[in-house]
């Protein structure tokens, strides 16, 4: 599942999000689903670079600083941001563990060592950092939006929309927030509600093409094909949008699975 950040989109990925998500509805609903890497899964503060050449100059640039000192607060977390949009997430994940070690109760360290543990599909271990990285008076909506994402991907469907609500509380019409909501309704097999959720999320302030890119599967799911090739060519020429919805058309053929669009059954949804 691609959830939201913004970052450069890893090449390909719309393919691998629709295997992930087709293998999501033809598996039991209450068992773990592994969504696959995918870059940063929350909204980082800071306007990142932008483009992979300059994510890689700007990893650079502070994985130096980090060699000096680390540890240090700054350059961890930069660094770390870096490595997440290079999918380097296991690196980006021993480089904030460091940085917890020295800050162990810094919640702004804890927040990206939680997000990095996340990308990394430690997804206890983040569950655990993710609790510690705000409080009630203090609560930080990005934080939420990766703890609903990691429960997604621990199966708990109820519990991850809990904190995309409590999120968009905090930010409402957040776009990235809503994107991991209409993912999280698309692994359900509620179709009409992740598409609603990702064209509100499409319109939003912060959306990009990760957000498109997940309008486009949705609708390829429900067999809009002529519709998600629309969404598609905001973001790409008419050639690569045509050929990347045909390849999730194909994928829906092959493993079978049919009427995307009708309603979940009444006992899948009670498996979540």
């Amino acid at each position: 599942m691609s959830v939201a950040h913004r970052a450069n989109p890893t090449p390909g990925r719309p393919i691998r999000i629709a295997l992930v998500i087709l293998a999501a509805m033809a598996a039991p609903l209450g068992g773990c689903v592994e969504f696959g890497g995918g870059g940063p899964v929350a909204a980082d503060a800071q306007t990142p670079p932008s483009g992979q050449d300059q994510w890689r100059a700007y990893a650079d640039q502070w994985g130096k600083r980090y060699d000096q000192s680390p540890g240090d607060k700054t350059a961890s977390i930069n660094y770390a941001r870096a490595l997440r949009a290079l999918s380097r997430f296991d690196e980006a994940a021993a480089v904030m563990r460091t940085a917890a070690v020295e800050s162990s109760t810094d919640m702004e360290v804890l927040g990206e060592y939680g997000k990095a543990l996340a990308d990394d599909g430690q997804l206890a271990q983040a569950k655990d950092v993710l609790t510690r990285a705000y409080t009630d008076d203090r609560p930080d909506w990005t934080i939420m939006s990766v703890q609903g994402a990691v429960e997604d991907q621990l199966g708990d469907h109820e519990g991850a929309r809990k904190f995309y609500a409590e999120a968009l509380k905090i930010a409402p019409g957040e776009a990235f927030v809503l994107n991991n909501l209409g993912l999280s309704y698309a692994l359900t097999k509620q179709l009409a509600q992740a598409e609603a959720t990702l064209r509100q999320a499409s319109g939003g302030v912060h959306a990009d093409g990760r957000v498109r890119n997940n309008l486009a599967l949705v609708l390829s799911l429900e067999g809009k094909y002529a519709q998600a090739e629309e969404v598609s060519r905001q973001d790409m020429s008419a050639d690569a949008a045509h050929a990347n919805v045909e390849s999730i058309r194909q994928m829906i053929a092959r493993r079978g699975v049919a009427s995307l669009n009708r309603p979940a059954p009444a006992a899948d949804v009670a498996t979540q």
